[in-house]
């Protein structure tokens, strides 16, 4: 049960991975587009602006809450880097706590919002500024759910993975 349950989770892992790529892809093109209209075509037009916009909040937004993994999480490496593991632990378990509750008092304030936005629809595309914010719900709960098993993975006595400065990586 355990085997399928991870081949499930790597396997949606992947497939939020593909969705990143296709919203990167399509910002992208909206931008070379609008390059050629601009200056090419002397004929600005506003939805490329509009769509590169939406589609840059939700990849951040959707990236930070289903792609990026834990150890590519920004920290402050010299502070983490010099203590040891239980240490790491007693932060990983300040941050789940600080976090989950933060995120938790701000969820119902934001699914008001997002739900009395939609009576406003963007300049030219004309969406519902609710599905243009919907992702930052989907954005808390995720981080809500990701918090809570970090925090418990480090009461149980699992420590945060040490930075190795020697490995090379670009940070993603």
């Amino acid at each position: 049960m355990t085997d399928r349950l991870k081949w499930l989770g790597g396997w949606l892992a992947r497939r939020a991975e593909n969705v990143l790529v296709l919203m990167l892809g399509a910002m992208f093109a909206v931008f070379i587009v609008q390059i050629v209209f601009r200056y090419l075509l002397n004929l600005p037009i506003g939805w490329t602006h509009e769509i590169s916009v939406i589609l840059w909040l939700w990849i951040v937004l959707f990236g930070s809450a289903f792609v990026t993994r834990e150890s590519e999480e920004i920290r402050f490496d010299i502070i983490y880097g010099a203590v040891g593991p239980r240490a790491r632990r007693v932060m990983a378990v300040i941050t789940a706590v600080a976090l989950v509750v933060l995120y938790t008092l701000s969820l119902p304030a934001m699914a008001d919002y997002v739900a009395f936005m939609k009576v406003e629809r963007t300049a030219y595309l004309k969406l519902p500024f609710n599905w243009v914010y919907s992702i930052y719900l989907a954005f808390a709960v995720a981080a809500i759910a990701r918090y809570l098993w970090l925090g418990w993975q480090a009461m149980r006595g699992k420590a945060p993975q040490d930075f190795d400065p020697t490995k090379a990586s670009s940070g993603v």
